[in-house]
């Protein structure tokens, strides 16, 4: 018992020691590394039914909001 105590105490003070990189590196490797290509998956179609519904209904929603004003345009 008294061992496992040791290792684990010994095995988080190990890890809290790691560095960690500084911001500055994280945001040039990540400047300089291209996005990464998105691979296919078998939801694809769902998704793009999903991005499509989406755009629908910000269309809707474009479309009743210029109704909405054109009514209050008008008196109503």
């Amino acid at each position: 018992m008294c061992r496992s105590i040791l290792i684990a105490v010994s095995l988080v003070a190990l890890a809290a020691c790691g560095g960690h990189p500084s911001a500055d590196a994280a945001k040039t490797a990540a400047a300089t590394q291209p996005a990464p290509v998105r691979q296919k998956t078998v939801f694809d179609d769902q998704l793009k039914a999903l991005d499509k519904a989406k755009a629908v209904e910000k269309q809707l929603q474009e479309n009743k909001a210029k109704q909405d004003k054109a009514i209050e345009d008008q008196g109503g």
